[in-house]
């Protein structure tokens, strides 16, 4: 179903009562609500309203005192969403609910701050340039015996993991959880997020997905719903899985990685690949990949967003930790993997899987748009061997104060995204990193183990 026509007949014919629909927030957590056919069906015309405190508070639900968008001096208004009927699908764990996404873009108060309006502005850009964004993600969790309750009775402290054990890509203990497995798999595909595969990773009852590339929007809707989804499957089964960066610093972090390729418009040449030059990648590719190395520093809240985010930036976790670059390296920020003309693609490695999928897919075309528009040189060299042993290469940021700064003392950020988006989105950061609060046990599992 493709048009609003065959998804109201569809619906009504269903003898539908009621529909589920959400936005995002500044962290990329869904925010909805179930509401009458009926209301549904006048929201088609005329939008619904959504109060607008959902920029206007953090994760944990808590108002932001530094905001201009959102906040008590607005008084918490209803701002103008707009359900995007082409994102149905129907939720197959809940008795097949109907279910849309919904964006603010014809909200004044609202459209310049709100993530998925972001992304479809830079992926306009792209398309009056000519090129066709291809994207696709990957996510790793770690899923655990426990229900809310039981990690809020036990203090956030000691989470059982499903299974013990480094078992990376073992076929032992997926079978043994083939059930949770399995529906994963399944399940995710009726919802409309179809993965290219799934497997244990190394670490105590951790996953990784890879979730099959589309066009730029559609890949960036997967990814959202992908997070949600994965935790209420777990909860099916009582589990809880967690997409924290870094839950423990006994084992690997989850990241959050983006691959990326541009394409023509008709969807059919990788513009990325050109077999007449060096190692086959194009020109506008080596543009794309200085861009994107240019920008990165002033990114990086972005891609890590939470204090406990800059906790996988370390030696030897499968983390970046520089700006860099290299052919199919997994030690470098960006990776570069040429196996065919239609898989040759950058694979953006800094991002982990506590991101807003819309912000981190918005930061990187928007990055390499930018080497693209400026014709930047690819200078640095792509690493061979262990990025980590590299001493030349420009460090990352070390936390999330640090990488505000810079961001907020930048003028590429506001270059990308405009002057709105980022003063808001900095406000947030400085606030993120105002609640942190070394002293209080368990902090950072009580804020972002579950929600985030």
């Amino acid at each position: 179903m493709t048009s609003k026509e065959e998804v109201l007949e569809f619906l009504k014919e269903r003898n539908t009562t009621s529909i589920k629909f959400a936005v995002t927030d500044i962290d990329g957590i869904l925010r909805g609500k179930r509401i009458s056919f009926e209301k549904f069906l006048k929201a088609l015309d005329n939008g619904i309203g959504f109060c607008n405190v959902i920029f206007g508070w953090d994760m944990n639900d808590a108002c932001y005192d530094n905001t201009e968008v959102s906040g008590w001096h607005t008084g918490y208004p209803d701002s103008l969403a707009t359900i995007d009927i082409s994102t149905f699908r129907e939720v197959p764990w809940d008795d097949n609910s109907p279910f849309f996404l919904a964006d603010f873009s014809n909200s004044e108060e609202l459209k310049n701050v709100c993530p998925r309006n972001l992304l479809i502005d830079i992926q306009k850009q792209a398309k009056e340039l000519g090129l066709l964004p291809k994207f696709g993600s990957e996510f790793e969790w770690f899923t655990f015996k426990e229900t809310p309750q039981s990690l809020k009775d036990k203090q956030y402290a000691n989470p059982t993991p499903l299974t013990p054990g480094m078992f990376g890509y073992s076929v032992l203990r997926a079978s043994q959880n083939k059930d949770y497995f399995n529906d994963l798999f399944d399940l995710l595909l009726e919802f409309g997020i179809p993965l290219e595969g799934i497997h244990t990773e190394t670490g105590d009852g951790v996953y990784e997905a890879c979730i099959h590339y589309s066009d730029l929007l559609e890949a960036a809707d997967r990814a959202v719903l992908f997070k949600t989804a994965v935790k209420e499957i777990a909860s099916r089964h009582e589990l809880m899985a967690s997409f924290m960066a870094k839950w423990t610093k006994d084992l690997p972090g989850c990241s959050g990685h983006i691959h990326q390729s541009l394409w023509d418009l008709s969807g059919k040449k990788n513009l990325f690949y050109d077999e007449s030059e060096s190692k086959a990648i194009s020109p506008l590719m080596k543009h794309y990949l200085a861009g994107q190395l240019h920008c990165l520093p002033f990114l990086l809240p972005i891609y890590a967003p939470t204090t406990n985010s800059y906790k996988r930036y370390v030696e030897g976790s499968w983390a970046a930790t520089s700006v860099s670059w290299g052919f199919d390296n997994r030690t470098t920020a960006l990776r570069v993997i040429t196996p065919s003309k239609d898989a040759t693609r950058i694979e953006n490695r800094v991002p982990g899987s506590d991101t807003n999928p819309y912000l981190t897919m918005a930061a990187s075309l928007a990055s390499g748009l930018y080497g693209i528009k400026n014709k930047l040189e690819l200078n640095i060299q792509p690493t061979k061997g262990n990025e980590y042993k590299n001493t030349t290469s420009e460090q990352l940021p070390k936390n999330l104060h640090e990488a505000t700064q810079v961001m907020k003392n930048s003028e590429i950020p506001k270059q990308l995204f405009g002057e709105a988006f980022v003063d808001h989105f900095i406000k947030t950061r400085e606030w993120e990193w105002k609640q942190y609060d070394p002293k209080q046990s368990n902090w950072e599992m009580k804020r972002y183990f579950e929600i985030i």
